[in-house]
Formats: structure tokens, C-alpha cells, sequence
């Protein structure tokens, strides 16, 4: 067989000198950042089978937790959502045996506030306080209840006052409320209070 029919170069054939190559001098550059670091070994317990059992027993255990973390977080803050979408029918029936927030003039408001704040519930005197306030808009006619107005209409049409500061206290005070777990201070409601105040002086 003649030696002219063998194929003497092909692109396989350059790959794998040119991967050899990249290799080469792949180590040569790493070995240089650490030319004095020995070949260490793991100990022979290492290989021991009740270790591994432990270790893996350990990571399932752990990632078992994570995920229960996880999946909490995600019904704490999910929940009221579902519990809205699963119950309209109860949801409905238990606003019409409650008598309707706008039916409590001011005044039901400010003591409802004054008698939680002297309990504590600072976070339930801050939403009186709101309440009043929207009662006061509507009594005023300024902004007619609606039961479909969002806190973001109400700035808006708070914004057409003349002094619109103590209103956006109370309203931005009230968001913060509905969508967040956190503890109310003390202070958080008497900066309420003061802005109600401002708005009975106005």
C-alpha cells in the first residue's frame, strides 16, 4: 500500500494538539501562582462509610430546612392573598355584619385611637387616626368615601390643598402599615397624631 494514501494532517487531528496545548499551558501558569504548595491527601477516615452517610444525611437535613424556611416566608406574605381569593363569599358576609368604616364619624375615631394608644397597640391608633382623617375628607366633601379608593388616590387628591403635608403623613403612614409586619413605635404615632392635629387646625 503506498505510504501517499495515508491522510497526514486533519482538523481532529489539530484540535486535539491545539486542547493539548491550552492544557499545557493552562498548568504551567496555574503552577506558577503556587509552586510550593504540597500534594495533599485527604486522611483515610475520610473514606470511611458512616462519615458519608453522616454528610449526606446532614446536607438533606439541611437543604429539608431551607426549604421549610423558604416555603414560610413565602405563606407569610402570600397568605392574605390566597385567604382573599379562596374566600370572597365569607369575606363578603363578614363585611356586611360589620358596620361599614365610613358610618363612624370622627370623633368615634379619635377615641377609638386615644383607647388603643393608652393600650399600646400603637400600630391599630395609627389606622384610627387615618380613618378620622378620611372621615373628616368626607365629611368636608373633599374626597367622598369610595370603598374602590387606593392611598394612592388619596395623595393625589390631597395634593389640590393648600398645606397637604399632614395628610400625606397619615396616608404614607397607613401604607407602610398595610404592607409591612413591623412593630409601631410609640413615636411613629405621635408624628400621626401631630399631623392629625395640623389637620383639625387647618
Amino acid at each position: 500500500m503506498p505510504t501517499d494514501s495515508f491522510e497526514k494532517n486533519n482538523l481532529g487531528w489539530q484540535l486535539s494538539q491545539l486542547q493539548q496545548k491550552i492544557g499545557e499551558w493552562w498548568e504551567l501558569q496555574t503552577s506558577q501562582f503556587a509552586p510550593n504548595v504540597p500534594n495533599l491527601s485527604l486522611p483515610s477516615w475520610w473514606d470511611s462509610p458512616i462519615l458519608q452517610k453522616l454528610v449526606k444525611t446532614a446536607f438533606w437535613v439541611i437543604l429539608g430546612l431551607l426549604l421549610i424556611w423558604v416555603g414560610w416566608q413565602m405563606w407569610q406574605r402570600f397568605h392574605p392573598y390566597i385567604y382573599s381569593l379562596t374566600n370572597p363569599l365569607k369575606q363578603t358576609a363578614d363585611k356586611g355584619s360589620r358596620t361599614p368604616a365610613q358610618e363612624l364619624s370622627v370623633a368615634t375615631w379619635l377615641q377609638r385611637s386615644q383607647k388603643l394608644q393608652q393600650q399600646g397597640n400603637y400600630r391599630e391608633a395609627c389606622r384610627c387616626l387615618y380613618m378620622a382623617m378620611l372621615q373628616r375628607l368626607n365629611d368636608s366633601g373633599l374626597a367622598p368615601h369610595h370603598s374602590s379608593r387606593t392611598d394612592g388616590e388619596y395623595l393625589q387628591l390631597v395634593q389640590q390643598l393648600s398645606q397637604p403635608q399632614p395628610y400625606q403623613t397619615l396616608i404614607m403612614t397607613h401604607q407602610r402599615l398595610c404592607f409591612s409586619n413591623a412593630e409601631v413605635s410609640s413615636a411613629v404615632f405621635e408624628q400621626c397624631q401631630q399631623a392629625y392635629r395640623e389637620i383639625e387646625a387647618l
